[in-house]
């Protein structure tokens, strides 16, 4: 699967469309492309396969929202627009967020991060399940299956996978944990959430996991790690 979230950006302003390009090359990860002619980026729309889609509301020749509602059910949108009238009919059409220009890198990168885990969610069902994380300056798409433990860090997370891999990433562990699978992990402490076909065996007050890793339960989690795993193995 590649990595890189493939996105198209439509805006019959061309300082507008350069603002978009800089930000995505900031952010990494992201292989872009933009249209003035909201007409070839309609069409293009319709000839390609994209995972995220940046449109401009009031323009020449096609609304915005007329795009919007003509997108694959697999493409997320985010509408960036100088105009607050439309804000409701963006979100009526399920939009990821609703940029309004001018707008700042880190509320881009904001919105960008939301629409990365609808992405990862959504490649999910079409195959094995995925989610996509940033690291550094790119996107990392990682198997569920090979997640192991996720450990809070300062501001940021350590996913530790199978084959002693550690991916380091900036997206922290509340936000990890909404992109999981609520019936494969369970959260054991406040800086720990866990997949739960990897705890070979468990205490009120620690779990053992199959790589040998021991990690502590928290009070207020104990009850439901005790619920999780109940009917398997206990020392």
């Amino acid at each position: 699967m590649n990595d890189k979230i493939r996105c198209i950006a439509i805006d019959d302003e061309p300082l507008a469309l350069n603002v978009i390009s800089k930000f995505c090359e900031r952010l990494g990860g992201i292989s872009l492309e933009v249209y003035s002619d909201p007409e070839a980026g309609l069409e293009a729309i319709r000839n390609g396969n994209f995972d995220l889609a940046f449109l401009d509301i009031e323009m020449e020749g096609i609304n915005g929202l007329k795009i919007a509602a003509e997108l694959p059910a697999h493409t997320s949108f985010i509408f960036t627009t100088a105009f607050l009238d439309y804000a409701l009919d963006g979100f009526n059409l399920d939009a990821i967020d609703y940029l309004h220009k001018p707008f700042s890198f880190d509320r881009f990168s904001t919105a960008v991060s939301k629409a990365m885990r609808r992405i990862g969610y959504d490649r999910s069902k079409k195959g094995e399940a995925t989610i996509v994380v940033k690291q550094e300056y790119n996107n990392i798409s990682i198997p569920v299956k090979e997640i192991i433990y996720i450990e809070a860090m300062e501001g940021y997370s350590k996913i530790f996978r199978t084959g002693g891999v550690c991916t380091i990433s900036r997206v922290i562990l509340k936000n990890l944990g909404a992109m999981l699978p609520e019936d494969r992990f369970v959260r054991i402490h406040r800086s720990y959430i866990v997949a739960v076909d990897k705890i070979k065996s468990f205490t009120r007050q620690n779990v053992l996991l199959v790589s040998g890793v021991t990690l502590p339960v928290g009070r207020q989690y104990s009850q439901t790690v005790a619920s999780m795993m109940m009917g398997r193995p206990n020392v």
